[in-house]
């Protein structure tokens, strides 16, 4: 009696052991999934920012050949994103959208207007 209770018993514990190697394979290939996924991520996003420099070096070139100083427009930009974040976190719904409906229709008017003035204008009225 005492030896088929010791053989259930075993079994029971192989039966465990090997649904526990079973779930250490599942982990194992989840992590080299994982790990995969981040190496290509980590590829793609070393490319987009290499690409983001030349697009950006592009872009320089063409506003120094127009006259428009990149950093005051880059600065103006900084800006009307920390209004913009500002009238999300602290004011009331119903300001902050009329807050920032007034302040971009004023920045595409602007923009309009220094368009058919003129690209140097755009950085005298900044």
């Amino acid at each position: 009696m005492g030896l088929g209770s010791t053989a259930r018993t075993l079994q029971k514990v192989a039966d465990m052991a090997e649904d526990v190697y079973k779930r250490l394979n599942e982990v194992r290939e989840q992590v080299q999934a994982t790990q995969d996924t981040v190496a290509e991520t980590k590829d793609r996003v070393g490319s987009l920012e290499t690409e983001v420099a030349e697009q950006r070096a592009i872009l320089e070139a063409v506003a120094d050949a127009q006259g428009v100083d990149v950093d005051a427009v880059t600065a103006e930009a900084h800006i009307a994103e920390a209004e913009d974040a500002a009238d999300t976190e602290g004011v009331s719904e119903g300001s902050s959208d009329t807050t920032s409906a007034d302040a971009t229709s004023t920045d595409v008017a602007e923009d309009a207007t220094a368009q058919e003035n003129g690209a140097s204008t755009t950085t005298d009225s900044a």
